[in-house]
């Protein structure tokens, strides 16, 4: 059973700036709940049972906000508040914390992960991406097709031609209904993309990934690239892609964030 999960949450968040001079993306509003949130109560959903969250020093409204606020929960009760600490209930689940000293890339937040998975399999769940899903937001359907196959799979889903250029994309094969043996992979490719299969923020791998990490030279840019590492794992294991149900929303792109705000609030009262 998969119950460890990373959520890189180190990024500088340049797309949504300047917001984010202040206020971690991760820490967006959605609804009464910061998006981060979202993605931690995804993983309860699917049987997580740690976290690691990767931060950097900019990021320390994630780890207060996921502690005890022994001030704000005084103050309640001497004010005859106590109804309210309900709101303060924190995620039953264990989450550790562990800084990414410079911005290297997601490979390189993965790989800070290396002591904490051991040899276990293990969730990643970007938090920028918010997937709305009666089947409780796309890592559950993942986590199954490990547990059938024992193979690294990433979360998939179909993205217009001409915004194919934004993500990492896969060359697949069907092997069932929603599912993909992936042949290859492409970062952001800005012509002649492999397919209308991007790669959304939710993925299974087993511990091989991490070896080939470690040892993955930079890019031009000075980043460690997942994709890259994905490349390299395919040419020694079988991988698969699966199409995600429900709706995936980036966050750090304003379209995506103001229609899932869109979403969350259609049914509140005017």
């Amino acid at each position: 059973m998969i119950k460890k999960a990373i959520i890189p949450a180190a990024g500088i968040g340049t797309r949504s700036l300047p917001i984010t001079k202040v206020i971690p993306k991760e820490m967006f509003p959605i609804g009464l709940k910061p998006a981060i949130e979202y993605i931690v109560d995804e993983a309860i959903s699917s049987g997580i049972e740690q976290i690691l969250i990767i931060v950097s020093r900019s990021k320390n409204l994630i780890v207060d906000y996921f502690d005890h606020s022994f001030e704000l929960e005084m103050f309640l009760e001497h004010a005859n508040k106590s109804a309210l600490l309900s709101k303060l209930k924190l995620p039953d689940i264990q989450i550790l914390y562990t800084r990414q000293p410079f911005a290297r890339g997601l490979g390189d937040a993965i790989r800070i992960g290396k002591n904490f998975v051991g040899n276990d399999p293990f969730a990643v769940l970007l938090p920028d991406d918010i997937i709305i899903s009666q089947k409780g937001g796309g890592l559950s359907e993942l986590i199954e097709v490990y547990e059938k196959n024992k193979s690294t799979v990433i979360g998939l889903t179909k993205v217009e031609k001409d915004r194919l250029a934004d993500y990492g994309v896969v060359k697949g094969q069907l092997v069932e209904n929603a599912l993909y043996k992936i042949l290859d992979i492409v970062e952001k490719p800005q012509k002649n993309p492999p397919s209308n299969l991007a790669v959304t923020g939710r993925y299974v791998f087993s511990s091989d990934i991490m070896p080939i990490l470690e040892n993955l030279e930079p890019d031009i840019g000075g980043e460690i690239q997942l994709t890259d590492a994905i490349k390299l794992l395919l040419k020694r294991k079988i991988c698969y892609g699966k199409l995600i149900s429900g709706e995936r929303y980036d966050i750090g792109k304003e379209i995506d964030y103001l229609a899932l705000l869109n979403y969350v609030y259609k049914d509140y009262d005017n």
